[in-house]
């Protein structure tokens, strides 16, 4: 099996580092949820050694992720774990800060919903739950290629579709959690960050 690869991994993780690293400089520990190919993790993992960084996703993503951390070796990645948002199982333990990308969009607006609820059972009072990908304001989009995207997410799942920030702002307020930075980042996508 070959390691899988998403181009946009290798395009974004410079910006999102960069967001991230001052923001995660006291943290300890982070869940991902849906860690995708497993790339973030490692450019992540190896920029902040500081950090265990928990990788999650369904389980027929895993053995990919598995690959990138076994390449990797390094000491902060413990093995992937099963994490499917809408079913569970969730981690027992507190993190830190929890960080996902680019799966607001993928998902149907019940596991987003389910997303965050999960989320608050798992951030330690004061952690951070860090989102990045692209999202609407005031019900229209933000630019001409993010209203080609979503028409692209409709017509391959009509669940799912760029997000509109006050829903998920409502959402993460009703879970706990206030918004405390909205970053720009490449290619007309945010980094939005809350705070338990």
């Amino acid at each position: 099996m070959d390691k899988p690869t998403a181009p946009s991994c290798a395009r974004n993780r410079g910006p999102i580092l960069a967001v991230l690293q001052p923001l995660l400089q006291d943290a300890r520990s982070v869940l991902e949820i849906g860690s995708g190919t497993g790339q973030h993790a490692v450019h992540f993992a190896a920029a902040m050694p500081h950090l265990r960084w928990q990788t999650s996703e369904r389980a027929q993503h895993l053995p990919g992720i598995g690959l990138w951390l076994e390449e990797a070796a390094l000491h902060n990645t413990p093995a992937p774990m099963v994490l499917d948002v809408a079913e569970g199982p969730w981690p027992d333990g507190r993190f830190d800060a929890v960080f996902t990308a680019n799966t607001l969009h993928i998902m149907g607006w019940p596991q987003v919903v389910a997303l965050f609820e999960g989320v608050a059972t798992v951030l330690a009072p004061g952690g951070v739950l860090a989102v990045y990908g692209p999202f609407n304001e005031g019900g229209r989009y933000t630019s001409p290629s993010n209203a080609e995207f979503d028409q692209w997410l409709k017509a391959r799942d009509p669940h799912s579709a760029i997000r509109d920030v006050e829903q998920v702002d409502a959402l993460a307020r009703g879970c706990g959690m206030t918004l405390q930075a909205d970053h720009a980042m490449p290619a007309h996508n945010r980094l939005r960050v809350w705070r338990r």
